[in-house]
């Protein structure tokens, strides 16, 4: 009887605003706008990239797979939003709750190590310009991309795996937006103490370490940036590099106050906005942070434009 109970929970229940009726259609109308938004510049950086042969280095290159990335994160969790929004709350069996948790860790770690990716182009590119080609070259670049989405692969399928393991009983509701692992776990009726320990351990790894790394290059590069002799040359650096950290301090950040928070540091209502932030607001402003401050993608987007009114006068 007691495994009968422990098994019986086939679906979960997203409980998202439900605490705020009276914005629900607010809330409804600027999360699509925002879904569209990410969509539309995530293809048109994912699109500019592809069709441009000048921009096939491994900076626009690594540029490219966050725009995938953060399009893939946005398609995981806006849909299933924008339908909570809609009806108040959401059912969702627990095989969809196991797919959502599994991408929003697959996409989340690939962004960890791809923003660390990045940052040691970065860090080659400034502190040795003259090693650059050699260091990083198309081989270094595919191990890199390919370390990171491996990674992601892995842990999503360990971490997820093991949530869905515990017995799940009682109340089968999720104050959450999403099937993110705090909130799922808060319903487990089993000894969680172990995965808590390498969840706690996982994210160091795979948010901190990376973060750090990113951390000590910046130094590395500031450095450098500030022994140049050229004005327009320092310019140019600090450009491509305000990008990327402006990119790393919008994700780390909000990813370390919602997995390296205490148990009860936050309000669920709380919670809740800080996943946004990381899950959404990021993938929304990563294009704009990339194109509208980097003259080489203005240029080649508006190449492209150019090209496509000649076509069509034509």
């Amino acid at each position: 009887m007691k495994r009968q109970n422990q098994s019986s929970v086939v679906e979960f229940i997203l409980l998202g605003f439900s605490n705020f009726p009276e914005l629900q259609e607010q809330l409804f109308v600027v999360f699509l706008v925002v879904y569209l938004v990410t969509l539309m510049g995530n293809v048109i950086i994912i699109v500019v990239i592809s069709l441009e042969q000048s921009l096939h280095v491994p900076l626009y290159l690594f540029l490219q797979n966050l725009s995938v990335v953060d399009m893939g994160i946005s398609a995981v969790i806006m849909p299933v939003m924008l339908v909570i929004l809609s009806t108040e709350k959401m059912r969702i069996f627990t095989a969809g709750c196991f797919a959502q948790m599994y991408f929003i860790l697959l996409f989340g770690v690939t962004e960890c190590f791809l923003l660390g990716a990045m940052a040691f182009d970065r860090f080659t590119a400034i502190c040795h310009p003259l090693s650059y080609p050699m260091i990083m070259n198309k081989m270094v670049f595919m191990k890199l991309v390919t370390f990171s989405w491996v990674s992601g692969i892995t842990v999503a399928t360990m971490q997820t795996t093991w949530v869905f393991s515990f017995p799940f009983c009682g109340s089968n509701e999720i104050n959450h937006l999403f099937c993110e692992t705090p909130p799922v776990l808060e319903l487990a009726c089993a000894d969680t103490f172990l995965f808590e320990i390498y969840a706690f351990t996982g994210t160091i790894l795979t948010v901190i370490v990376p973060f750090s790394l990113i951390l000590l290059s910046y130094v590395r590069i500031l450095f450098a940036i500030l022994k140049m002799p050229s004005t327009t040359g320092r310019q140019k650096s600090f450009s491509t590099c305000a990008s990327h950290l402006t990119s790393v301090t919008l994700f780390y950040g909000t990813a370390n106050m919602t997995y390296l928070q205490p148990k009860s540091g936050y309000s669920p209502e709380t919670k809740k906005l800080m996943s946004l932030a990381y899950t959404l607001l990021t993938p929304l402003l990563n294009p704009l942070i990339y194109s509208l401050r980097n003259s080489e993608m203005k240029r080649a987007l508006m190449k492209l434009w150019r090209r496509k009114v000649d076509l069509h006068t034509f």
